[in-house]
């Protein structure tokens, strides 16, 4: 058994696959027509068996009331593993993006949260290691 697709509930289905695929290197694996919607799934390019990313609209209640609290209290949905946070923090400030936290060490770890437009609070990380916080 393996974790096949994850939902990212988002406001615009658009704006979210123009910022996954430009800003952060996903590729479009699913783009069908569903009515007012659509089945949009995305995947790591270096991966492309690997889990799929389905950018789900926020239309329930439960889905927007849950993500809306998420952003009010500054959490982030998800988490997305980089090589080099500090390469990725100034490369997407750079073409514009907002982060809310900075690369900040967290134990082993390095970590940066990203607004990804779309109504959600994305955290980068990279391992780095015992040594960060000392």
């Amino acid at each position: 058994m393996k974790l096949q697709t994850v939902s990212i509930f988002v406001n615009d289905q658009q704006r979210a696959v123009d910022f996954y695929t430009s800003r952060l290197g996903f590729e479009v694996t699913a783009d069908i027509p569903m009515g007012e919607y659509r089945w949009l799934t995305i995947v790591d390019p270096a991966r492309p068996d690997g889990t799929q990313i389905s950018l789900e609209p926020k239309d329930h209640p439960a889905a927007k009331a849950f993500t809306d609290a998420l952003v009010a209290d500054g959490l982030p949905f998800c988490t997305f593993g980089v090589e080099d946070l500090q390469a990725e923090y100034d490369r997407l400030s750079g073409l514009g993006e907002t982060f809310t936290q900075p690369p900040t060490p967290m134990g082993p770890v390095l970590t940066a949260v990203l607004d990804d437009t779309c109504g959600n609070l994305l955290q980068l990380a990279q391992w780095v290691g015992p040594d960060v916080a000392g």
